[in-house]
């Protein structure tokens, strides 16, 4: 049994990436204890760049806001997934804001050894979710991280589009084969 923690980085709830991140939370609840956080629900600022986490030892980051709530719980966490809507070929802005914050060296006393990937955007081009990818190799290969897989759903906006989609079944799939 994992533990897994799911970032949600949308604000709108019970929206397509709500919907997509709860069939995998579904699915994975049947084999791990599985804790999500929607970024809706926290006041996390950016990262200001300030680099005091990383001048002292044991320096938690100088910010007070909700982030102080997180590390913990992803300090604990097995396996990482992030779910988010697609903005301008990137994360939301919230989300962003969440993994920016893990710029200190707390992060190396997490115990992550897995990340995945949900994302919707409403854009149908071919291309929408490349820069993303990037990234998310990047932080895999920097981290020394194993990936458990993505689902990716384009062609969705409105609020509810993503009902009745085979991703949804896709993602419960993904969320069920982690043991």
């Amino acid at each position: 049994m994992s533990k897994l923690v799911v970032l949600i980085g949308s604000v709108r709830k019970n929206g397509n990436t709500d919907r997509l991140a709860k069939a995998f939370v579904d699915g994975a609840k049947l084999h791990n204890k599985v804790t999500v956080i929607s970024v809706a629900d926290y006041l996390i600022r950016p990262c200001v760049g300030c680099n005091a986490c990383v001048r002292e030892e044991n320096q938690p980051c100088v910010q007070k806001d909700d982030m102080q709530k997180i590390y913990p719980v992803l300090a604990e966490a097995d396996i990482i997934v992030a779910a988010s809507p697609v903005y301008f070929y990137g994360i939301s802005a919230q989300l962003k804001a969440l993994v920016d914050r893990l710029h200190t060296p707390m992060r190396n006393t997490f115990r992550v050894k897995k990340l995945g990937l949900l994302l919707v955007a409403a854009s149908p081009l071919p291309t929408v979710f490349d820069s993303i990818h990037v990234q998310y190799r990047l932080i895999l290969d920097y981290f020394k991280l194993d990936s458990i897989g993505s689902v990716l759903v384009q062609e969705v906006r409105e609020k509810g589009d993503i009902q009745n989609h085979p991703a949804l079944q896709e993602a419960y799939e993904l969320g069920k084969s982690i043991q």
